[in-house]
């Protein structure tokens, strides 16, 4: 009869994706891990099989919380440009926030930390970023059929152009200004 592990391994995940967010994939040790989780080591790697792994596995935590809310408001009720809205201006509400200290995002971190090089990494962030852009294009088909935006408008390019802003947003946040990332926000929706 197998033995019961002990620990929530979902506990464990939101943990080490705190530690991996905090400090990237490289940046982040096996101690950090252990410090972050409450595991010790061989608990850790015998849950988990690697900190490749357990970085995969985080970023599937990410895309579940992160991505699946702003999916829901743009699925959600009223205007799109006020749906479009409440999901840029929770990245600048994210990004402008004392505490967390501005992190970014931990697909946008992973993509220019490991994408191109790590396979596993490379196919988990495009599906991310495919999701988002997916989500943006839905919402603004729907608007279009509802007269909402101009007939002539490609939703898919609009789409591209949106994912491009919010994740610039979440770069840009790690620097600029509130107020900056407010002007961007505004203009992003003239193109609407």
């Amino acid at each position: 009869m197998p033995r019961p592990k002990g620990f929530d391994p979902g506990a464990v995940v939101d943990a080490a994706m705190a530690a991996f967010w905090s400090k990237g994939y490289a940046a982040t040790s096996a101690q950090d891990l252990v410090d972050h989780t409450g595991l010790g080591r061989g608990s850790l790697y015998n849950a988990f099989t690697s900190k490749h792994h357990l970085f995969l596995e985080a970023l599937r935590r990410y895309d579940e919380e992160w991505t699946t809310r702003q999916v829901k408001v743009l699925e959600g009720d009223g205007p799109v440009r006020d749906r479009v809205r409440r999901v840029l201006m929770t990245v600048v509400e994210e990004e402008s926030a004392e505490a967390p200290p501005r992190r970014g995002c931990l697909a946008v971190n992973a993509a220019i930390e490991l994408a191109g090089r790590d396979p596993g990494v490379t196919d988990l962030v495009r599906a991310i970023f495919g999701r988002m852009e997916a989500a943006f294009r839905d919402a603004l088909e729907r608007a279009r059929h509802d007269g909402e935006i101009a007939a002539d408008r490609d939703p898919a390019v609009l789409a591209r152009y949106l994912l491009n802003s919010m994740y610039g947003l979440r770069v840009l946040g790690k620097t600029a200004g509130r107020a900056s990332m407010i002007d961007i926000v505004e203009t992003t929706l003239t193109c609407l």
